[in-house]
């Protein structure tokens, strides 16, 4: 038998407008009788109709999220912190790995109240978004789309940052190994700032400066640092396009019986702590994983209750955590 709200009253001896109130964490109710009609809540088995609470509230307490991608581990670290935040807000989280389209049509159809999108490689159009949904919507993206707003963390900054760090420990032969794929605006944006620190530094672009992995796995770094190796050409420091790829890169160093940092200096992008857990703790540069995952989350809560409450674009400024993977040098 379903235990309602009803039964909860008439055994804790309270009206149902109590009862009510006690299990939504009302301030109305005193502290003991709070603590007394939801512990007997428990005991009896008390489920929340959460069709009905719809029906009064006209909320879902649900936030849809599209994920691209759920084997990369900066990906889901964050997807880790954003989930953390949405319950903490008392809300529920639904995750879908299905293309945009799909995901904001089932989304739509569970009524969720706002959706967080990932929008790597994203194909739709502005009016195909548009049409899609009406739902509070907030983006993790490059700047540039305009349907939704977006959160920014500058990852031409990062790269631009990671350059002008190593330049002033006395690296002149840089290296950046990632994945330079024209269709994926995010990686496109790192790439543009590794070139221009490079430009402004007046450091000299080579067929070494620049290696594409082609992919964004932990074996793609591992075979471009290979591949690099094997050139007349060694760097003194590389830079690392993701966590992953960076993962790739440690290997291949360990493999070749390079030291880290005494012989290369490594730094990699993606300002999660498991950078601090690698082989060698990296060196690492980003908007730390916990502030984008607030943002995203307080965004998207203004959002719901005032859709003209935040800006178009939010920018946040990258950080470069220093760890014991880059050394000092000469002029190398």
């Amino acid at each position: 038998m379903n235990i309602t709200i009803k039964d909860i009253a008439r055994e804790a001896g309270v009206s149902y407008s109590t009862v009510s109130k006690a299990l939504n964490d009302s301030p109305l109710v005193k502290p003991d009788t709070k603590i007394k009609i939801v512990k007997l809540a428990k005991e009896m088995g008390y489920e929340p109709n959460f069709a009905a609470q719809r029906l009064v509230s006209k909320q879902s307490k649900t936030i849809g999220l599209i994920w691209p991608s759920i084997e990369r581990v900066a990906l889901s670290t964050l997807i880790t912190n954003i989930n953390e935040k949405i319950t903490e807000n008392s809300y529920s989280m639904i995750l879908s790995i299905n293309s945009i389209k799909a995901s904001l049509e089932m989304f739509r159809r569970f009524q969720v109240d706002g959706v967080i999108v990932f929008e790597e490689n994203n194909t739709l159009t502005k009016s195909e978004l548009h049409h899609l949904t009406s739902i509070p919507t907030v983006s993790y993206g490059v700047p540039g789309n305009d349907v939704f707003p977006v959160i920014d963390v500058n990852w031409q900054q990062a790269l631009y940052d990671a350059v002008y760090y190593l330049y002033n420990l006395g690296h002149r032969k840089i290296t950046y190994i990632g994945d330079f794929s024209p269709t994926d605006p995010r990686q496109m944006e790192k790439y543009d700032g590794f070139k221009l620190a490079f430009k402004e530094l007046n450091l000299p672009m080579n067929d070494h400066s620049v290696i594409n992995t082609g992919g964004l796995d932990w074996y793609d770094g591992y075979v471009a640092t290979t591949r690099l190796l094997q050139s007349s050409t060694r760097p003194s420091a590389i830079i690392g396009s993701s966590y992953d790829i960076s993962s790739g890169i440690i290997r291949a160093l360990r493999e070749a019986k390079i030291l880290i940092p005494k012989e290369v200096s490594v730094l990699g992008y993606d300002n999660i702590p498991q950078m601090g857990t690698l082989e060698t703790p990296l060196t690492s540069v980003g908007v730390p994983v916990e502030k984008i995952a607030s943002t995203i989350v307080q965004s998207l809560m203004k959002l719901i209750v005032d859709k003209e409450s935040i800006p178009s674009v939010q920018t946040l400024t990258p950080e470069l955590t220093e760890r014991i993977s880059c050394a000092q040098t000469i002029g190398k």
